[in-house]
Formats: structure tokens, C-alpha cells, sequence
């Protein structure tokens, strides 16, 4: 039976007594007096242990202390300074040769500043996560300036970042990093309505001001500062505890999907599954973990080759650690009392408890005596007798919590909607699971609750996943404690207890399976799905079809069945075509804020000279990161799927005209499922051209600007309407039929049509174009290459004569249209064509009316050669206005090539029809006006100054 009970209420940090929430629910509520801790002595916590609550305990929330000042968690020492160094409190110089630096996390500070801190060590930090949520941790890399959140030191190694917030930290630093991630989502484990800010600290601009004091509080010498991850607020350590504590998202609020409006049920799958990042990133982060300890080997013995007074020591944590060959290493004087060992041992593991309650192990087993002194000296020398091994010193030891009676543990309240809160209680050999319950629930007012509808769940709070266990309940507490120890005590440090309440609630995983044969019916599909991925029908449903994209949503009622399915799709092939697999979430419409607009991002990683990748980094950070989708992880429908049931939303393409008409065209076929069947699209112009960019004022290229001030101009974006073509190609060419052998004609095919479509000498340059970036892929990444490679094309195509108008007759609004001389015939629906060239001209001409992206026209101009192009691509000439019209007709006598917005191919002789596509797509185009200085646009000019930095 549990004894000695007592409720201990810790608070989050930057909550107040004021405003965290009563535990008990039903009775009496249950809260805690003051209680005074010490991080160093571990007789003052027993006897702290076995006090008994008053009968009406005050809610009060105590911190954490160490024996210099309130600094929570740290062992602060005072140093000798060798080098330049700065304060972590202040940020200023420390003027003289001392200083105060804490043994475990780094943190530097001067001997004034001490009594201020209340940034929290990294030995404490995974005792103060509200919500544990992972980091999605990418491939490692160099990060420029920038600091490790662990041991706080600037990374000038390999090392890791969050693909979701701002943590950075060296490979060997993130086992030890505590899951404080973001929470994007809800995953019916601890779900909030209300969401405060959440801070992370340091790796701020060096000109950041705080919003409290008007100071700066950032710097660029060490980690300092804190920044709300999601509205972009920055303060003062000291002074953030001062901001109310609820987040409103900051000026990109009304853009942002709230965290409480998407549910994903996520167990089972990482986070690189969850955000849909490239599977080749999480490849690279699992390679470089194996080299962590090598990589740390090397530095250290280089470090103190040179110091004969000192020695390294590997250290295990436990029998994990071992199993992996997983160490840290620590330097000692080669004279060293085993508690000094000892202590060294705990603070390489970011663990500030008492030394007396830890032992070193050999690996044979062998236990020293306390007493014991390390000497790797000479063999000859004399020591005390009864001080030293019996047998040689080796250079690894396993560090061991020691076996006791009974400990205590925390049982944190899983239902707890606010804040953060435990319960301490005391357990022994005989504590079991339920036993543990039945003593908690009174403390936190379930005195009249039946113990059946409660259960105790052991979270492990790793840094890259979350696992959670359900514990049986004749489980032995103190036997399953002791054996998380054994297994690590770093895992143990990030170990929690949490009492739940039993519900039955539903599982539903969605996965979005693509690159199945288009135009099939349900029970086709199911069948398919049935031979080639043996799905289970009693798990899993069919629960939306886009035949004409051949892609399926699936509903899974097991994450063991989800994650099945998601690793077999990837490894199926269908009629020669691979299937992809994404776990999408689901968005609840109903809680969404009356005047959100949340936006849809879609980036193709290969545009740009691949800064694509930099934008879908950025823009995770800046958004939800389920708002962003890589265009080649599924295409534009996983996205669309996704906010199929909002009610309104925009949307922003980030790549060339291309990518920007792949997205228009899968709103075409979508747009009847979508609530929001017309919602207006933004360009962030990544590719070669970007005509359709330049006309709606995005600019010719996207050259690095600041992703946070590219949202606010398309949150100020105008509305604009654009004109769609849909362009019928009917050959006349018989080709032979795969079934009986016997030639029939080429079915019609339908494409749309945004840009402009070229026939004759301008597609032959874009085919030209297109086989040499076939070639050498590789090459083509950057916009001046892709250009130069377009000159070389256009040169050695110079002596090329084509009579078009011999191979091609053209019938506009039914009326036949004599064409002059010409070697190219291009249809433009934008006034942009060929990277910004005005291919009509400005002219004004009485046979036509003024061109505009929505008058339901298309404007024909002919071109005599690459010449007569290159005085147009030049500002010298204009193109040869032949006619305007709304529904055309070519007549093709010859292969001609042919290439609609870049994409080109040889067309046989045949018909080309070309009309109106349905209704005009809703684009946005840039305003011209700056930015509207409304309240919170002043509110956040420092917010902009920061989260610029996030996009670099």
C-alpha cells in the first residue's frame, strides 16, 4: 500500500496562482501549501515527502530552487574566465576574471544578475513540459549562428533542427532535448480549446526588442531571449511571465489553422509521416545518429590529449545504452573521489539529483565501494587500502540508480485542460497500479469515483516520438520504476506517470492512397486495394473517391492496420505505376474561428533552384505546419482533400507557371467536393518565367524576401478574376490498340490553358529546353542557367525557316483567318510572355479592344523567328497582332510542336480547338498600397523582425 501521500501542485512556467485551474471535479478541490525544494539535498525532500496535506490546503504553486538565488534547477559555480564571455541573464560583457556558470546546462552569468534568473536548466526542463509533443527533427547540418537549446552552446558541429519549431541542438545533445514541440493538432490524448504561448528560447536577431520593457533582448553571442512560436512575440526571460498568458496568434491569426481545429490520430506514425516530409530527410537524421558517440570520442580526446592530469570516462546511462553502444564521456582529474565521478556522470546526463542515491558499475558488474578513489596513475603507487578497485580501472562504467524500498513518484492528471499539475505520492514493493489510483483520486477530488473508470499510462517524453503505455493493474509500480532506471536514467528523467480516464473513443486514421488506375467505381477499388494491399474490411473503409485522379480515402479504425497500409503502398506497384500513401488529418469546420481564413500552401521543392525547400521550412514555422503540402508527396490533392469541408480559405502556390497550373487544374476537377469551391490563389513565383507572377505583381522571381512579409502582402492581396481555356487536341493519327492490335484513332485529349499557348517556333525552343533539362537534371537550378540554356537553344535554332502558315489553317469565332508569314503562332491570355515580354504590345488599335485577364478573350500574335523573338524578349518590337477571339479552331497538316504554359510536345496533324474553360478562377494580386498600419501591424513590427529570422 502507498504511504505518506501528500499533493505537490507545480506550475508551468509563466503561470500564476491566479490563474491555474482547480484539479478536483465533482467534490472538494484539492491544492497544496508552499513548499520550499532544494535541487542538491535530498533529506530536506524526504522529509518535504512525508508531510500530510492540511485538511483545506491553499492553492499555491511553489518553484523550483537551488541554493544561489531562485534559479531553477542550475548548480552555479564560480569560474575563472579565460576568453570574452557573456552574460546569459543580460546579455552584457562580463567585465573581470569571474563569473558564475552552471555545472549541467552552461548557463553563464554574473554574480548581480544570479538572483534574476528564471530560465530553467536542462536537467529540470522535462519536468516543466504542460503537453509533451515531439520534435520533428530533419537532417542534420551547419546552422550559422545559432545555438544548442541543451547544453546552450553555439553549434559549430553537425546538428539538428525542428522541422515544426525553433529548437536547434547538436546531434550527441538530442536524446537529452525535452518534447516541448508545438502542438499542431489535437490527438485525443490532452486537447485544449485555448492556447497559451509557447516559448522557446535564444537564436533571436541581435536587434530584437522585448514587447514588456521596449529593451533588446536578443543577441547574437549567446542564447538568450524568448519568442512565442506562434504569434512571434519577444521578451525577456524575466519579463514573459509578465504577458498574459493566452496566445492569439499574432498579425497571421486570421491565416493560421488553430491547433484545436485538427485532429490526427498519430500514434504509430512519426512526425515526419504526420507533417508529410520528405521521407529522404528522415533517412539522413537516423544515419547520423549512429555516429554520435564517435563523433563526441574524437573532439573530447583531442581536447584533453594534451592535459596529463586528466582522463576520459565513457559513461553508460543503463542497459540501453549499452546494448546501442551509446555513451557520453566525461573528464576527470585523474585523482577523483567516486562522488566527484559520480556527480560529473549525472550533470553529462543533465540529471541534478543527489549522488548518494547513484552508483558506477563496471561492465563486469562490479559495484564500488563509496569511498572509492578513481586512479589511472601509475599502478605502483600507494593508496589507502580499502580506496581502490579490486581489479584495474577500465575506461567505461554503467551509471545505476541504487535500489530502495520505496520511492516517490509523480502522477500527473491527464484530463487537465490548463496549466500544468501532480501529485506526489510515496509507493513500495507492494504498490500496484490500482493501489496507486485509489490513493490519488481522493487528492484530486474523486472521492465518490469508481476506480474502474480510471487507468495509470506511462509516458516516455523523447525528443523525436512520445510512447505511451497503458499499465495493467496488478502491475508493481516500484518494480516497473526501478526497471525504467535500469534501462536509463536519462529515460527515466523523461519518464511521467499520468492517471486517465477510461473512455472508449474511436480511432480514425486517414490515409490518402494515390496512383491507382483513374475511372474506376468503389467496389473496383476496394477490389484492388483488397489483392494488392490485403486490407482488413472490418478495419478498414472506403470513405472518399477522386476517380479521376485514381486516388482513394481511407478510414482506419487501427493504428497497427494504418501503419501497414502506409508502409506497403510505398512499396506496390499498380499497371507499372507506383502508389503513394499520405496520412493526412482532419479538420473540424465547426470549431473554427468566424473570421478565419486559413491558408492552403502548396510548394514544389524543385522549383527555384530548389529553394523551395527553405519556403516549406519557413512556412511550417510561420503556420500550421498542416497547412503546407509538398507538391510531390501526392500532388495539390492531399491538400485539397484536407480543407475540402472549410468554408473559406485561400491558397498559395509557391513554384513556376507550371506548378501554379497543376494546382488550377486539380481545383478544376475538386472544386465541386470543396465547401470553398472558388478560393482565390496567391503565386510565389519559384520558376524560370513566372509570367503569371509578374502580371499579378508577385514579382519575377522570389530572391530570398522575408516569408513573413510575403503572408502579410497576401493577406492585403486583391481579388481578381482570370480567364481559363480549355484546349482540345483531336489527331487524325491511328495508332495501334494494345488489346486486339488493330489501329484506331488517338482519342481527344482536354488541357487547360492559364498563360499562353505556342505553336510552331516557340514550343520548338521549349522542347528544346525540356530535353536538354532531361539530360542533366542536376544542373537546372538556378533561373540564369535555365535562361542561358534557352539563349544556346534559340541560337542554334536561328537558321530554321518553317512556313507555318502553309502546315496550320485557323478559324477564330468561326470566321477563317488568313495568317502572314510567320514561323510561331502564339495564343496569350495574360499580358506577359516569354519571362515578361509584352508580346501585344501597348499600341492602341481599333480592330481590337484593350486586352485584360478576364474579358473572355485570347489575343493571337505571330512571330517571323527566333530574331523577331528575341527584339520582343528585348523591348524592341512587338509581336504580329493577327485576331481576338473566344473560340478557335486549328487545323494541323503537319507534326507540328506545340506547348501550352512551358510544358511542350509534338502534336500530329489533327484539330486543336480552343474555348472557354468554366467559370474564371479566383487569383490574388498584390496590392500596391503598403501595409495598413492597424494596431496589430505596430504590435508586431519587432513579431516581423523576428520571424524573418525563421525564414533564414
Amino acid at each position: 500500500m502507498a504511504d505518506g501521500a501528500r499533493s505537490l501542485l507545480v506550475g508551468s512556467r509563466g503561470s500564476s496562482p491566479a490563474s491555474s485551474p482547480l484539479l478536483g471535479r465533482g467534490g472538494k478541490s484539492r491544492s497544496l501549501p508552499s513548499q520550499t525544494t532544494s535541487s542538491s539535498s535530498s533529506s530536506s525532500s524526504q522529509q518535504r515527502q512525508q508531510q500530510t496535506p492540511p485538511a483545506s490546503p491553499k492553492l499555491q504553486l511553489p518553484q523550483l530552487q537551488t541554493a544561489r538565488g531562485s534559479a531553477p534547477g542550475h548548480g552555479f559555480k564560480r569560474v575563472t574566465l579565460t576568453k570574452p564571455t557573456f552574460c546569459h541573464y543580460c546579455t552584457d560583457f562580463i567585465w573581470g576574471l569571474a563569473g558564475y556558470l552552471c555545472e549541467i546546462c552552461n548557463f553563464m552569468s554574473h554574480e548581480k544578475c544570479l538572483k534574476h534568473v528564471k530560465m530553467p536548466c536542462s536537467c529540470v526542463a522535462p519536468s516543466l513540459v504542460r503537453a509533451p509533443v515531439a520534435h520533428c527533427l530533419g537532417s542534420s547540418g551547419h546552422y550559422k549562428r545559432k545555438f544548442c537549446a541543451v547544453c546552450r552552446k553555439q553549434l559549430e558541429s553537425l546538428s539538428f533542427r525542428c522541422e515544426v519549431c525553433e529548437l536547434h541542438v547538436h546531434t550527441d545533445c538530442a536524446p537529452f532535448a525535452c518534447s516541448d514541440c508545438r502542438q499542431c493538432h489535437q490527438d485525443s490524448h490532452q486537447d485544449h480549446d485555448t492556447y497559451h504561448h509557447h516559448w522557446r528560447e535564444g537564436n533571436l536577431p541581435s536587434g530584437a526588442r522585448c514587447k514588456i520593457c521596449k529593451k533588446t533582448c536578443g543577441s547574437s553571442e549567446v542564447l538568450s531571449g524568448m519568442r512565442c512560436e506562434w504569434c512571434g512575440i519577444l521578451a525577456h526571460a524575466a519579463c514573459c511571465v509578465i504577458v498574459p498568458p493566452e496566445c492569439t496568434f499574432g498579425r497571421l491569426r486570421n491565416m493560421i489553422l488553430p491547433p484545436n481545429c485538427v485532429r490526427l490520430f498519430s500514434r504509430n506514425f512519426s512526425k515526419m509521416h504526420c507533417f508529410r516530409i520528405s521521407e529522404s530527410l528522415q533517412t539522413e537524421t537516423d544515419d547520423d545518429d549512429d555516429v554520435d558517440s564517435s563523433t563526441q570520442v574524437s573532439l573530447k580526446e583531442t581536447q584533453v590529449s594534451t592535459d596529463s592530469s586528466k582522463q576520459i570516462l565513457k559513461i553508460y546511462d543503463g542497459n540501453d545504452a549499452v546494448k546501442r553502444n551509446q555513451y557520453r564521456l566525461i573528464t576527470v582529474p585523474r585523482i577523483a573521489k567516486h562522488e566527484e565521478v559520480v556527480e560529473a556522470a549525472l550533470r553529462a546526463y543533465y540529471i541534478n539529483d543527489d549522488h548518494q542515491d547513484y552508483e558506477l558499475q563496471t561492465f563486469t558488474q562490479q559495484a564500488l565501494f563509496c569511498d572509492d578513489i578513481i586512479n589511472r596513475n601509475d599502478a605502483s603507487e600507494e593508496t589507502p587500502s580499502g580506496s581502490v578497485f579490486r581489479e584495474a580501472v577500465p575506461e567505461a562504467w554503467i551509471i545505476r540508480a541504487k535500489s530502495k524500498d520505496n520511492e516517490v513518484i509523480k502522477i500527473y492528471p491527464g484530463w487537465l485542460k490548463v496549466g500544468m499539475a501532480c501529485v506526489s505520492i510515496r509507493i513500495n514493493k507492494e504498490s500496484t497500479t490500482q493501489m496507486v489510483i485509489k490513493e490519488v483520486l481522493p487528492l484530486l477530488g474523486y472521492q465518490s469515483e469508481s476506480l474502474q473508470n480510471f487507468g495509470l499510462v506511462e509516458v516516455l517524453m523523447g525528443s523525436k516520438q512520445v510512447q505511451r503505455m497503458v499499465l495493467d493493474d496488478h502491475e508493481l509500480i516500484l518494480g516497473r520504476f526501478q526497471d525504467i532506471r535500469k534501462t536509463s536514467i536519462r529515460q527515466m528523467n523523461q519518464t511521467r506517470f499520468y492517471i486517465v480516464e477510461n473512455n472508449s473513443s474511436v480511432v480514425r486514421v486517414h490515409l490518402i492512397v494515390g496512383g491507382l488506375p483513374p475511372h474506376l467505381s468503389t467496389e473496383e477499388y476496394t477490389s484492388i486495394l483488397k489483392d494488392e494491399l490485403t486490407i482488413k474490411t472490418n478495419l478498414v473503409s472506403v470513405s472518399h473517391i477522386y476517380s479521376s485522379q485514381g486516388v482513394v480515402v481511407l478510414e482506419i479504425s487501427s493504428f497497427s492496420e494504418a501503419e501497414r497500409l502506409y508502409m506497403l503502398a510505398k512499396d506496390t506497384v499498380v499497371n507499372d505505376k507506383p502508389l503513394t500513401a499520405v496520412v493526412i488529418p482532419e479538420v473540424l469546420p465547426t470549431k473554427l474561428p468566424q473570421n478565419c481564413c486559413p491558408l492552403l500552401v502548396f510548394v514544389n521543392p524543385k522549383s527555384g533552384g530548389l529553394k523551395g525547400r527553405d519556403l516549406l521550412y519557413s512556412f511550417r514555422k510561420l503556420l500550421n505546419p498542416h497547412q503546407i503540402f509538398e507538391l510531390t508527396n501526392g500532388g495539390p490533392l492531399p491538400g485539397f482533400h484536407t480543407f475540402s469541408q472549410i468554408p473559406y480559405f485561400r491558397i498559395l502556390v509557391c513554384g513556376g507557371d507550371g506548378t501554379v497550373g497543376w494546382v488550377l487544374g486539380a481545383l478544376e476537377e475538386i472544386r465541386h467536393k470543396l465547401v470553398c469551391s472558388e478560393p482565390s490563389v496567391a503565386i510565389l513565383p519559384l520558376g524560370t518565367g513566372n509570367d503569371l507572377g509578374r502580371v499579378l505583381r508577385w514579382g519575377a522571381g522570389y530572391s530570398g524576401e522575408d516569408p513573413y512579409s510575403i503572408l502579410i502582402s497576401v493577406d492585403e492581396a486583391d481579388n481578381v478574376l482570370m480567364d481559363r481555356w480549355n484546349i482540345l487536341l483531336d489527331a487524325q493519327e491511328a495508332i495501334e490498340s494494345s488489346e486486339n492490335g488493330v489501329l484506331e484513332l488517338e482519342p481527344p485529349k482536354i488541357v487547360q490553358m492559364n498563360n499562353y499557348c505556342g505553336i510552331g517556333i516557340d514550343a520548338e525552343l521549349s522542347l528544346g529546353f525540356h530535353h536538354a533539362r532531361e539530360e542533366e537534371p542536376d544542373k537546372f537550378n538556378s533561373r540564369f542557367h535555365n535562361k542561358g540554356v534557352y539563349v544556346k537553344v534559340g541560337l542554334q535554332k536561328m537558321s530554321h525557316t518553317r512556313n507555318l502558315h502553309k502546315e496550320i489553317k485557323l478559324q477564330v469565332d468561326q470566321h477563317e483567318v488568313e495568317l502572314p508569314n510567320i514561323e510561331g503562332l502564339i495564343f496569350i491570355n495574360i499580358p506577359s510572355w516569354g519571362s515578361g515580354a509584352d508580346l501585344w504590345g501597348s499600341d492602341n488599335d481599333n480592330r481590337f479592344e484593350k486586352p485584360r485577364i478576364d474579358d473572355g478573350l485570347l489575343e493571337v500574335v505571330g512571330v517571323t523567328g527566333v530574331v523577331h523573338m528575341g527584339q520582343v524578349q528585348g523591348g524592341l518590337r512587338s509581336g504580329i497582332r493577327i485576331a481576338q477571339g473566344s473560340y478557335f479552331r486549328l487545323m494541323l497538316l503537319k507534326p507540328i510542336p506545340v506547348q501550352v504554359d512551358g510544358e511542350p510536345w509534338i502534336q500530329p496533324p489533327g484539330q486543336i480547338i480552343i474555348s472557354v474553360a468554366g467559370p474564371k478562377v479566383h487569383m490574388l494580386k498584390k496590392s500596391k498600397q503598403k501595409q495598413k498600419k492597424t494596431g496589430n501591424l505596430k504590435d508586431s513590427r519587432t513579431e516581423s523582425m523576428s520571424l524573418s529570422e525563421v525564414g533564414r
